[in-house]
């Protein structure tokens, strides 16, 4: 066999594979002569079937399957030895046949295309700039989460009339256009979060309301719309359109969260016996704590910054015809040129992250070994326990569920992914020059979420 290569551009080349009958006949023999002793050929026993007769009979079907096998070993033998950077992977020459006959099986020679990976050079050095934005820990934001911290350990207490931060327990009654209660319509008992209204008019036709008093509402502005308006009137979702949007809404219950003190009970909850004991030293955590917290928020913020950078200044050219041919000829499902077209510029942008990334590994001896992940995983685990307050099991143990979980061929992606993002984070931060940037909590979110 002799596999040759001819490049058609930069991006794009052609190997010719040559099979001549010492490659093959070989192997076509010894499978035919399998098939011989367990062919079940009427007026032949089992094993006794005549060679010519078997292969007359299997012979092109053999014969086509070891020129496959023959040949796909050979291209990828070929592209491993000559080191060729592919994309996809190779695919039979458009409008080209095999050259050889089945009938009378000599030479056979078979074409097949090939992508090329680009070169290109990466516009990041140790001038480049980018700002590593943080969240500023200010006493607005330790206060909120104090409160939050006081409130989700506090107790629910009966109340007389609705604060903006109380629970409803009502009754809602669908009306109909003249306000009145419709006939055979909706009539369900729910409870609201007020903290969730974000309707200023709603919210304010509930607040100082009392047990019994009846309001009317619109029921998308009292809850989060689509599934929770849904569930709050006790529908499917998919009825939400037929419905009216007036219902009365009788209070029968209200509660009132009482937050809980600031005291060392508290305390001993929140971190453990002893860990904080006063006021000063909670607010003093709590700011350690947002900070470690945002700091994963910045470095994700930093890494997506870099990444809309270097997809928009990185010259990458790519072999588009042949990608598109080769995304139709391995996808499960058929897909219509209309369809690749629409798709194709995701997957472009997406493959040219993909030889960003590897190059950037490539060029700084960046790896992911087995030990480094199994240890990157039961570092998730371990705060996984922390999370639901949970003490972590020993190592062995914890060595063992991290196989499990990286046993999971999806979850092991996502390990995967993590881990290398984490690297990639690192090496970014450690390159470019970073303008350290302190902006308001709101800002962050603001600026995140685009």
């Amino acid at each position: 066999m002799n596999v040759t290569r001819q490049d058609v551009d930069a991006l794009n080349a052609l190997l010719k594979v040559e099979v001549v009958p010492g490659d093959y006949q070989d192997k076509v023999k010894a499978t035919l002569e399998k098939y011989r002793k367990t062919a079940k050929i009427p007026g032949f026993r089992p094993g006794h079937v005549p060679f010519g007769i078997v292969q007359k009979q299997y012979g092109k079907g053999v014969l086509a399957d070891e020129l496959n096998k023959i040949v796909n070993d050979g291209l990828y033998q070929f592209i491993a030895e000559n080191k060729i950077d592919i994309l996809g992977n190779p695919i039979p020459k458009a409008n080209s046949e095999v050259d050889g006959n089945f009938e009378k099986p000599e030479n056979f020679t078979f074409e097949f295309e090939i992508g090329l990976s680009p070169q290109f050079d990466l516009p990041l050095s140790s001038k480049s700039k980018f700002d590593h934005v943080k969240v500023k820990i200010d006493d607005a934001l330790i206060s909120k989460q104090l409160e939050d911290l006081t409130r989700r350990y506090g107790k629910l207490i009966s109340a007389d009339t609705v604060g903006e931060k109380d629970m409803i327990l009502a009754q809602f009654v669908e009306l109909n256009e003249e306000g009145e209660i419709k006939e055979g319509g909706i009539l369900h008992s729910s409870t609201i979060s007020m903290e969730f209204v974000k309707n200023d008019e709603a919210k304010q036709s509930l607040v100082g309301k009392a047990i019994g008093d009846k309001v009317v509402v619109n029921p998308t502005h009292v809850s989060r719309g689509g599934n929770d308006t849904a569930s709050m009137l006790g529908i499917q979702e998919s009825a939400l359109e037929t419905i009216s949007d007036k219902f009365q809404m009788t209070i029968n219950e209200i509660k009132h969260m009482e937050a809980a003190e600031l005291n060392q009970e508290l305390f001993d909850r929140l971190f453990g016996e002893g860990a904080i004991s006063s006021e000063k030293e909670l607010k003093e955590r709590i700011a350690a704590d947002l900070s470690n917290m945002f700091a994963n928020d910045s470095d994700r913020l930093l890494t997506r910054t870099i990444y809309d950078e270097l997809l928009e200044k990185t010259a990458i050219s790519l072999p588009d015809a042949f990608l598109k041919r080769w995304i139709k000829l391995s996808n499960e499902k058929p897909i219509s040129d209309e369809q690749l077209d629409a798709e194709y510029d995701g997957y472009a942008k997406s493959l040219k992250w993909q030889l960003i990334q590897t190059s950037i590994f490539k060029n700084n001896e960046i790896k992911l070994d087995n030990q480094e992940v199994i240890e990157f995983t039961k570092g998730l685990l371990v705060s996984n326990y922390a999370q639901y307050g949970i003490p972590a099991p020993d190592d062995s143990e914890l060595t063992k569920s991290a196989l499990q979980v990286l046993g999971n061929k999806e979850e092991a992606n996502r390990i995967y992914d993590m881990l290398a993002e984490q690297k990639l984070t690192d090496y970014f931060k450690s390159t470019v020059k970073l303008l350290e940037k302190e902006i308001s909590y709101d800002d962050f979110v603001e600026l995140a979420s685009k």
